[in-house]
């Protein structure tokens, strides 16, 4: 696809200091931003990688943005399970279809606060379970480099929208590589940040030992960028770092890496890994070395049983996440015609809404939960998870 003409193209920096500067107007750039987005869209061969949007609500939001912020006047889009006040929240599912959240997620707010724009909310595997965004209530997600490939997932939309041009910059959420992945099957940037460092308030869990909120960007300055508009300590999470954090935006504009210690996990390499992979991963540890980096092995045994773990620690809580989806408080309800128990409401309502992966993850997570087998899966999976796989 074609890059459109203007300003959406140039990135987050170059549009945030045009803005600040009176260069550009931030409602031109929603403007841009929603007819690219239609553009791509259009016919049977579309991105489908927006699953709701409102022009009149972002043209708003552009009119009373902060002109000084870091972001300003930048459209932004957020994966689908980031809860936002003017936009539904659907985490790509039926249960939750045409959900408004009653709050705005701690990122939504801090994104404003920095200037930029919400201009739509991105498709992705129902409930972060999927690498494809093929697992989506909402139809599939196609790559914008070729419409017969995915964009990876869970988060494929946000990385598509990147892709596609829509929106300099997008959010992502990354348990087991849903941001990291869709980055690198489209050709865009995308990062997990450490676990604490950007609030996970207002996030609709899939595993919460695991789940973080990330950047996504076309570049790396720019995912510097919005990586520090959305980090910071937030009492409103029990997990997030009270800590100050080093200027990630002066880090990313670099040249050379000397004084930087690497470590380089033994671990990650055998079984399990193609030979391009390996190759590709060796490639890129050469030009940090060029660069200067001290790149040094270190050994981390517990990843061996890393794959096993995950495997049960993201169905686990997964289970334990999803059960208040059950047609009680909100969202989806099926059988509510006074004939049937509150039981069989609950089930009639979770058997609708939920797909197919997501009720396969779910049976396997009560199944590790489920007494008598607790201790000899999730409990052993914890232990490798903290690195005591020994014990």
């Amino acid at each position: 696809m074609s890059a459109p003409r203007a300003w959406i193209p140039q990135g987050a920096a170059a549009i945030a200091a045009a803005v600040r500067e009176g260069k550009v107007d931030a409602t031109t750039l929603v403007h841009e931003s929603f007819d690219r987005a239609l553009s791509v869209k259009a016919g049977a061969d579309g991105l489908n990688c927006i699953l709701s949007s409102d022009r009149d609500a972002s043209l708003r939001a552009a009119e009373s943005h902060p002109v000084g912020g870091a972001l300003a006047g930048v459209p932004v889009v957020l994966k689908d399970n980031i809860a936002t006040t003017s936009l539904t929240t659907s985490c790509g599912s039926n249960i939750l279809k045409g959900y408004v959240s009653p709050y705005d997620a701690t990122v939504a707010t801090k994104l404003r606060q920095a200037g930029a724009v919400l201009v739509g909310k991105a498709n992705m595997d129902e409930f972060a379970m999927g690498s494809s965004t093929e697992h989506s209530a909402y139809g599939p997600t196609h790559n914008p480099w070729d419409l017969d490939r995915i964009p990876g997932g869970s988060g494929g939309g946000s990385a598509a929208a990147l892709a596609a041009f829509e929106a300099p910059l997008s959010i992502g959420t990354d348990t087991g590589g849903s941001i990291r992945q869709p980055a690198a099957v489209t050709g865009t940037v995308g990062v997990k940040p450490t676990y604490g460092a950007v609030s996970r308030f207002g996030l609709v869990a899939l595993a919460s030992s695991l789940d973080q909120v990330g950047p996504c960007a076309r570049t790396v300055h720019d995912t510097a960028l919005l990586h520090m508009a959305i980090a910071g300590h937030d009492p409103k999470d029990a997990t997030s770092i009270d800590e100050p954090w080093p200027d990630m935006v002066q880090a990313a504009q670099r040249r050379d890496l000397k004084g930087v210690r690497i470590g380089l996990v033994q671990q990650i390499s055998g079984e399990g890994f193609q030979a391009g992979v390996l190759q590709r991963f060796n490639e890129a540890v050469k030009i940090l070395t060029d660069l200067g980096a001290d790149v040094v092995e270190v050994s981390c045994p517990s990843f061996e049983y890393a794959l096993g773990a995950y495997y049960l620690i993201l169905p686990s809580e997964c289970s334990s996440n999803l059960a208040k989806f059950d047609g009680m408080r909100y969202g989806l309800r099926v059988g509510d015609d006074g004939d049937h128990s509150v039981e069989q409401v609950m089930g009639l309502t979770r058997a609708a809404g939920f797909g197919p992966e997501v009720t396969r993850r779910i049976m396997l997570g009560t199944y590790a939960l489920s007494s008598g087998y607790y201790d000899a899966y999730y409990g052993s999976a914890q232990k490798v998870q903290i690195g005591r796989a020994h014990v």
